[in-house]
């Protein structure tokens, strides 16, 4: 993989308690594991759990590199399971809404690791808020977790339908965590695909699996653990693993312009 070009992946959700963060954590681990050099960036700024359910407390993080200066090499953070974090702050509510300025220079910033991660997991938060919005956009690969409950199935539609028609965007992974089976898993990917073929058309959905219920994963979140670490052989893990054994595949994309190839400047001045 060419080290100029690393993939970056937003990880969102219409609605909370998806199991968002988990997917982001146990996703890096396992692409580390495979001997990918790999980060998350907790984009949920204002509300950040990364380091929680890794039980790590950073000394500084987003917050620090907004307003005191320092540089994201300076919060990057190495965790014990081979990859590494940029954790965002919690409970400051100055970071709930960027401004376009902050945007420019987080975008800027992500200069200093193009070079030493081949993944970059943008873990972000929940709904269809402007950060949400914004890391959606800027990303090259969405993956949208979603669960069976009727609830999620219909934020995740109201989350793709306001980036498909506020922003263009065309393509998402498909997910669904805490799945009763692989059947009841497709059956809700068909259901959300009816409904974007039939309201929005011309929409992209690529099914890349699911991961089953299993009660592995409460048990990582009280230890605050991953479960891929915790229970390596655990259902919930193998799925994980398959997943990341799909993301190797995906090529980067070659055609970014200027020296920013995380980010997309155009988006900063299309809204």
């Amino acid at each position: 993989m060419n080290a100029n070009l690393p993939i970056v992946l937003s990880v969102s959700s219409g609605k909370g308690g998806v199991g968002k963060t988990n997917i982001s954590v146990n996703l890096a681990l396992c692409l580390s594991s495979l001997g990918r050099r790999c980060a998350i960036l907790d984009a949920d700024l204002g509300l950040a759990n990364v380091d929680i359910v890794l039980g790590v407390t950073p000394e500084k993080n987003l917050f620090h590199v907004f307003h005191d200066g320092v540089s994201l090499r300076d919060i990057l953070y190495p965790t014990a399971y081979g990859f590494s974090i940029l954790p965002a702050a919690s409970g400051v509510s100055e970071m709930l809404s960027l401004s376009a300025g902050q945007k420019l220079e987080l975008l800027e910033a992500m200069d200093e690791l193009e070079d030493s991660i081949d993944y970059l997991i943008v873990d972000t938060g929940a709904g269809i808020n402007e950060n949400v919005l914004y890391f959606n956009v800027a990303v090259q690969e969405r993956l949208l977790v979603l669960t069976p409950e009727p609830t999620s199935l219909t934020d995740a539609y109201a989350l793709i339908k306001v980036l498909n028609i506020k922003h263009g965007i065309d393509k998402f992974h498909i997910l669904v965590n805490m799945a009763k089976s692989e059947k009841s898993a497709r059956d809700i990917f068909a259901k959300l695909y009816k409904a974007c073929d039939h309201f929005l058309g011309g929409i992209s959905l690529d099914f890349v699996g699911s991961v089953p219920l299993d009660p592995v994963v409460r048990q990582s979140v009280i230890k605050q653990q991953p479960f891929c670490h915790l229970a390596p052989s655990s259902d919930a893990c193998q799925a994980v693993r398959k997943l990341a054994r799909i993301l190797i595949q995906w090529k980067p994309q070659d055609h970014l312009d200027g020296n920013i190839k995380f980010f997309w400047k155009t988006l900063l001045f299309a809204e």
